[in-house]
This record gives C-alpha cells, sequence and structure tokens, in this order.
C-alpha cells in the first residue's frame, strides 16, 4: 500500500523531497500525510491549500492501473524507505523521494564514480572517458552518467566493455520518453548491466530544466565525480559544483574551459592522464566519505 502513497505523493506539484522530508518528520510514514486533516497539512511549510486540494483529489483506482503499467513494462518504483534505494543519494538533502527504474540497483554501486562532460567533445576526450569507463570498471567501480551524446555516452560503453562492468543511466525525461532517442539500444544494453533511472514520470519529455535537475542525482549516486571536458557554465560544471556542494571527491581533466575554472577556483583536482594512476584513483573514490547532510539523514 505505500508503494501507491509513494507514487500519489509524486504526482502532487512542488512537493519534491525537501517537502516530503516535513512531512515525514511530522505525520511519521506515507500513508500518514494522506490521513492527515487539512489543518495538519497547512502547517508545513511549502504545503498549501492548493497542495491540499491536489492530494484530496486523487483517484487512487487511476493511479494503482498506473503502476500495474508501469511493472508490466518492467519498470519499477524505488521510495526512500527501500533498502534498495542507493544509499549515496539517500544522504543528499535533495534526494528524490521517488525513483522510476528499469534494470537492477545492486548493493555495490555504492562504489561508484561519475564520468560526465560535454556532448561536443573532442575526439581526445571522447576517447579518455570510455578509458576511464573501462578501467573504473574493471576495478570495481559502477559507472555513472546522464546517457547524453558525447562523454556521457563514451563512459556508458567503456564501462559496458568490462566484462563484469555495471552502470547507471540518470535521465532527464521519463523512461518511456528516452533521450537521446539514438541512444535507445544502449539504454536498453544498461538495463542488463546495470540501470535505467529517473525522477520522473515514466511519459515525461525532457526539458532543459529537468536535465539541469538530473545533475544533483548523477553526482549524488557517485563517490566521486570526474569531469572530462567542459564548457563554463555547462551542465557538466552544473554537476560538479553540485558534486562539491554533496562532499563528494571532485576531479576535473585540465585543458578545456569549464575544467580549467573548476581547477583555478579550488573546486576540483586536476585529474592529470599522463600520471594518472587507475589503480589509486579507483581505491581513493571507493574509499572516499563524505558528510551526511543531517536534514536528510534525520529521517531514517
Amino acid at each position: 500500500m505505500s508503494k501507491l502513497h509513494w507514487f500519489a505523493l509524486s504526482t502532487i506539484s512542488g512537493v519534491g523531497g525537501v517537502t516530503t522530508g516535513k512531512l515525514l518528520a511530522r505525520f511519521g510514514d506515507v500513508t500518514s500525510i494522506f490521513e492527515a486533516s487539512p489543518e495538519a497539512l497547512v502547517e508545513i511549510p511549502r504545503v498549501t491549500e492548493k497542495t491540499v486540494a491536489q492530494m484530496q483529489s486523487l483517484d487512487w483506482d487511476e493511479l494503482a492501473v498506473q503502476i500495474h503499467d508501469y511493472t508490466k513494462e518492467g519498470i519499477r518504483l524505488i521510495s526512500w524507505d527501500e533498502e534498495e534505494y542507493p544509499v549515496n543519494l539517500r544522504q543528499i538533502s535533495s534526494a528524490p523521494p521517488l525513483l522510476f527504474v528499469r534494470g537492477e540497483i545492486l548493493p555495490g554501486d555504492e562504489a561508484a564514480v561519475a564520468i560526465v562532460g560535454t556532448r561536443k567533445a573532442t575526439p581526445k576526450s571522447l576517447k579518455l572517458a570510455r578509458a576511464l569507463g573501462k578501467e573504473m570498471a574493471e576495478r570495481g567501480l559502477t559507472v555513472v552518467s546522464g546517457l547524453a551524446i558525447g562523454i556521457d555516452t563514451a563512459a556508458h560503453r567503456g564501462a559496458l566493455e568490462s566484462a563484469e562492468g555495471r552502470t547507471l543511466a540518470v535521465l532527464g525525461s521519463g523512461l518511456k520518453a528516452i533521450h537521446p532517442k539514438r541512444n535507445l539500444p544502449l539504454a536498453e544494453t544498461i538495463t542488463q548491466r546495470g540501470a535505467v533511472l529517473s525522477e520522473l514520470r515514466p511519459d515525461t519529455r525532457v526539458r532543459g530544466p529537468q536535465l539541469m535537475a538530473r545533475d544533483r542525482i548523477t553526482s549524488g549516486l557517485a563517490k566521486g565525480v570526474i569531469v572530462v571536458e567542459a564548457q563554463v557554465e555547462s551542465g557538466s560544471t552544473d554537476t560538479a559544483k553540485r558534486a562539491q556542494r554533496q562532499g563528494r571527491l571532485l576531479l576535473a581533466v585540465p585543458g578545456s574551459p569549464g575544467n580549467d575554472a573548476l581547477i583555478a577556483e579550488g573546486a576540483a583536482e586536476s585529474l592529470s592522464p599522463v600520471t594518472l594512476d587507475l589503480d589509486d584513483l579507483a581505491a581513493r573514490i571507493r574509499t572516499h566519505r563524505f558528510p551526511q547532510e543531517p536534514e536528510q539523514m534525520a529521517m531514517f
């Protein structure tokens, strides 16, 4: 029953991770949120009368049918209160309360590295991203990226080149609206060797703000983030800045405007391919510890 309630909560506009956390802190569990009185609900910051009206007008039978249909299509719903919910992601204050997943997230995916970068990468950077994906996977790390053309695709493919390699792809669209479409075959392969996941309902089409929002999930799933090539004020540098705020190990390959800026600002450590010790890098990522964010962790 709680699965239905988690899904129902995800359909309420304006109720994200922070508000959900406050609701859980006040009412104890997701089912009790829907049993609370309107007067009690509006006492929670950001919960308005309009929010309550949406909650009261939900068609529970229709929501149950949607979950059933998703299940038939191989899409699972994983909520905060389930063991399968990624450990690293749970520890950020803006963690999505519900994930839509095709494939499987394993406990070992806690040892993960995000490899990100521009869609318009140089051949040299694409080769490096693919090599890093493979080498990190060979050393037992799960490779996380965003399924975009360019560095993301190269990183995913590199991980899949390793016999036991695993990779997670984070979407800025729903699972039934894969973007970009040319990566549909890659997404299908990833579901057999990891998972494709999104915080968005499966039919949701891609939009710019959603692509930016997913950056926090990409970095949040990992212990370390490697930026291979980036422009200034890009999606990749946004991921890097979110990684820094989340306390992730952040490394950038010098030589592109965005990466050089991150290094100059002291946000990222310079990662030189020439002197790179892959064993040491993998060990540093695996053992990296980051601060828990109390406003999130207090709920568990």
